[in-house]
């Protein structure tokens, strides 16, 4: 079994502003971890995560500058010491104007691009702004994907769904070239997961799921945990579905 706590150890998490970001934080938190959070937003003076004013870096994954100076920003955070995990939670899922669902034929080109910058390409210049603190650490990368890059979603858009197909395609590559250096990678795939952002249209279909309900975002920082922790150590290149047996 993995120790309760592991003081000392940090972590590097996107999107860590709600949902499933602000449950990770509460988990690792718990266990003793620093956790140093990004996203585009400043801290909330709301949070009641203390640390959170030091140890929060405000990154713009959808721009390639403001990329690099986070990583920037991190690595100066480190100070040169190992970076035991490196959760890349952040995601976008844009919607048309009445918030239907972005197909091929009404998601333009740019906002294709932007979709990828962040579900798919920041995860690969992360990994490699901080790969020589990851190694420090032999340390544990986990990709968040998605239930929607392996089937066509009803709200999900094409754009996201397949970021998130390449991101699951992503892993197996990255476990493949960073497990010589004793990097682990691998990902999760949640379902539908009831956060302040679920609308009524996702709670229907709890009716399609095997457990009749929707996951809770507590269910899947546990997950990224297991996949950050000892308890996983021979775990490579694996994608956990999250999904209360949707997939099936």
């Amino acid at each position: 079994m993995a120790a309760m706590t592991d003081e000392g150890k940090t972590l590097v998490l996107t999107g860590a502003s709600r949902g499933i970001g602000h449950a990770t934080v509460k988990r690792f938190n718990a266990a003793g971890w620093r956790v140093i959070t990004c996203s585009r937003h400043a801290f909330s003076e709301n949070c009641p995560w203390k640390a959170g004013p030091e140890d929060h870096v405000v990154i713009d994954l959808a721009d390639a500058k403001s990329t690099e100076n986070g990583i920037a920003e991190l690595r100066k955070r480190l100070r040169g010491g190992p970076l035991h995990a490196l959760v890349n939670n952040a995601g976008i899922s844009p919607k048309s104007h009445n918030g239907g669902r972005l197909g091929i034929l009404n998601t333009e080109v740019p906002l294709w691009k932007q979709v990828f910058n962040v579900n798919f390409f920041a995860p690969v210049v992360l990994a490699r702004g901080l790969i020589e603190e990851l190694t420090r650490g032999h340390g544990s990368i986990v990709n968040v994907t998605s239930i929607a890059g392996s089937r066509v979603h009803p709200f999900a858009g094409a754009a996201y769904a397949t970021s998130k197909a390449a991101l699951a395609s992503l892993t197996r590559e990255m476990a493949a070239d960073l497990g010589p250096l004793g990097v682990r990678v691998n990902a999760i795939a949640p379902g539908e997961i009831e956060t302040a952002m679920i609308g009524p249209e996702y709670k229907e279909l709890a009716k399609q799921i095997p457990m009749r309900r929707l996951g809770a975002p507590e269910e899947v920082a546990k997950t990224i945990y297991f996949l950050c922790s000892e308890a996983s150590s021979y775990v490579n290149g694996s994608e956990i579905h999250i999904n209360g047996g949707q997939h099936v």
